[in-house]
């Protein structure tokens, strides 16, 4: 279909056909008035099936707002529906859809309320609510939508699943529309929950696959120039903890740790007060200096994991910068306007907990720091999301993120496309081990609170440091260690923020090439440089292999000390400091090693 077909130009369009362009300047909140060939090929796609139900699924930037909205002007223009229901997440989007429909020829009330009843106003053609405002008055909402012919939008329609009783309250208030348009930039969830008016095909092993209708994802935009590219600027280092049963413990990041440890190092980093994040925040804020020289409103993004680690942040950047940071926080009132303010001003720096992981619109957001616990798949993708909205070509979106290994597998595999998986019925064996388990886990759970309130000691992070340890781009990995503000950490943030994909593949290759010349000089090893620099100590084995390793030269140092090995790991333990072997972190065991090693040097 192209702008010439005349299904796109029937009366009652016009106020969409005369928007500020899309591209290279992006559309107000999300409107244009040239479709991109992906959206005209899905509203093709849409008017030759005339379905009653149709999930689209596009990657965060790609226009789902500008879609969706062009097919609801068609269907009211050729009297298919004559009513339009917007479903959303949140209260900010609601007035963000309303503004974008009123572009588009389309009157949305988004203040209406449960306590309005059945009247909205007679000049509206419709409404935005949210979904929770539909989980508690779904009859009231299926009054309102059997009223008319309507089309029921449901953004991010994978929200739907939230809660039992959500679903539910959507089956129920739309289950008799005349139309339904499905919309996510993530079609997937991390949970068994199904999401409503999704269909699921079943597969040979008895789980069921969601089925898209039509997907445009990332690796698509990208390759059209839609979306940004994304680097991502990996930071690792060392981290010491107290655990909750007083042992001290020392791990880096990146390391082959069980995931209990992984996790408190992780938790470690983002301490507020520690080294790591304030040196992580001021590598940002230097990447995002570097990308105001050639884009002058780029703003950065910093996604919290609770509100005192958000204020703390906010404060941090505050003296990094010298300028006031958008602070935004979920149960505050004035959230949304700070946001709207945000986005259309110039000033550097916002810092949130999870208001704005999804559907938020701040296209000018270019550098990103995730400092937050989160890591399911679908999280990532909606927070990664606000950072790849391209206004014009070349630009490019940086993500600082931690080497954990979950965040480094989701980032590796951005550009894969995913569906939403329902787990197959289970045995009745299976059942019981399921229901064994989470009684045993609950059990565990208390016996730990219990302990924890009695205990002498508790978690307390005590120390971390940063460095840069290399940057992920396409699925592949450049450069390697680097100390915080050496030349070779300035390297990788210096690069130009406008850049075609292509070029930012090269330009890394090259400061890649140009950091392993620097290492080898060092070393004097020009003729032998590695492809990659290597942290002096390099701590590649896996926890399993340093257990074996220590258990090996324990038995040798056992055999010519004549000592047990129990008090051989008792006097590790001693001088090394941390818990038992089966509790050490590959750090930790890394340091017995060498003093054992130095032990057993004739």
């Amino acid at each position: 279909m192209t702008d010439s077909d005349p299904a796109l130009h029937l009366p009652g369009t016009s106020a969409a056909e005369h928007l500020p362009p899309a591209y290279p300047e992006r559309a107000a909140h999300g409107t244009a008035p040239r479709l991109r060939a992906w959206q005209e090929e899905a509203i093709k796609q849409y008017l030759e099936q005339a379905p009653r139900d149709f999930l689209a699924s596009a990657t965060p930037g790609a226009g789902k707002t500008t879609f969706a909205l062009r097919l609801a002007s068609i269907l009211r223009a050729n009297h298919t529906v004559s009513q339009i229901v917007v479903v959303a997440p949140t209260e900010h989007l609601k007035t963000q859809w309303a503004d974008a429909a009123a572009r588009a020829g389309i009157r949305l009330n988004p203040h209406y309320s449960n306590s309005d009843g059945l009247g909205y106003g007679r000049h509206f053609h419709g409404v935005a609510v949210t979904y929770a405002q539909v989980a508690m008055k779904p009859v009231q909402h299926r009054l309102l939508t059997e009223n008319a012919d309507t089309l029921v939008i449901l953004d991010e329609v994978h929200h739907g699943g939230d809660a039992l009783s959500w679903g539910d309250a959507i089956r129920e208030a739309y289950g008799s529309a005349k139309r339904r348009l499905s919309l996510t930039g993530t079609p997937f969830r991390s949970d068994d929950a199904p999401i409503p008016f999704v269909q699921y095909a079943p597969q040979g092993d008895g789980s069921r696959l969601s089925l898209t209708d039509y997907d445009y994802g990332y690796g698509r935009a990208l390759a059209d120039g839609i979306v940004r590219p994304v680097i991502f600027m990996v930071y690792a280092g060392k981290m010491r903890w107290q655990t909750s049963a007083g042992e001290e413990m020392e791990a880096a990041l990146g390391e082959g740790n069980t995931k209990d440890i992984t996790s408190q190092a992780w938790r470690t980093a983002l301490d507020p007060s520690g080294d790591w994040i304030a040196k992580v925040l001021r590598a940002a804020d230097r990447r995002l200096s570097e990308v105001r020289q050639q884009i002058p409103d780029a703003g950065g993004l910093v996604i919290a994991t609770d509100h005192a680690a958000a204020k703390s942040y906010a404060r941090q950047l505050r003296e990094i910068t010298g300028e006031e940071v958008a602070l935004i926080l979920s149960d505050d009132a004035g959230a949304s306007e700070r946001i709207d303010s945000f986005s259309a001003g110039d000033s550097r720096w916002m810092v949130a907990v999870r208001m704005v992981s999804e559907g938020v619109d701040v296209p000018r957001l270019a550098v990103g720091v995730y400092a937050t616990s989160s890591s399911t798949p679908l999280f990532f993708a909606q927070a990664i999301g606000r950072f790849v909205r391209s206004r014009r070509r070349g630009e490019v979106a940086s993500v600082f993120i931690p080497n954990v290994p979950a965040l480094m597998q989701l980032a590796a595999e951005l550009e894969k496309e995913r569906n939403h998986v329902l787990e197959g019925p289970k045995s009745a064996e299976e059942m019981w081990d399921a229901e064994a388990a989470l009684m045993a886990e609950a059990e565990r759970e208390d016996r730990a609170s219990s302990e924890l309130e009695e205990a002498e000691f508790k978690y307390q992070a005590l120390g971390s440091d940063a460095h840069f340890d290399r940057a992920v781009f396409d699925g592949a990995e450049f450069g390697g260690y680097a100390e915080v503000e050496s030349e070779e950490e300035l390297d990788f943030l210096g690069f130009p923020g406008l850049l075609e994909p292509q070029e930012v593949k090269a330009l890394l290759q090259q400061r890649q090439a140009r950091q392993a010349r620097r290492s080898a000089n060092r070393q004097g090893l020009l003729e032998h440089a590695p492809e990659r620099a290597e942290a002096p100590e390099a701590l590649h084995r896996t926890l399993g292999e340093q257990r074996k390793l220590l258990s090996s030269l324990v038995g040798m140092y056992a055999k010519v000390s004549g000592e047990p090995h129990k008090d051989i790991h008792t006097e590790l333990r001693r001088v090394c400091g941390g818990p038992a072997v089966a509790q050490a972190s590959v750090t930790q065991l890394q340091k017995r090693i060498e003093l054992l090693r130095r032990r057993l040097r004739p």
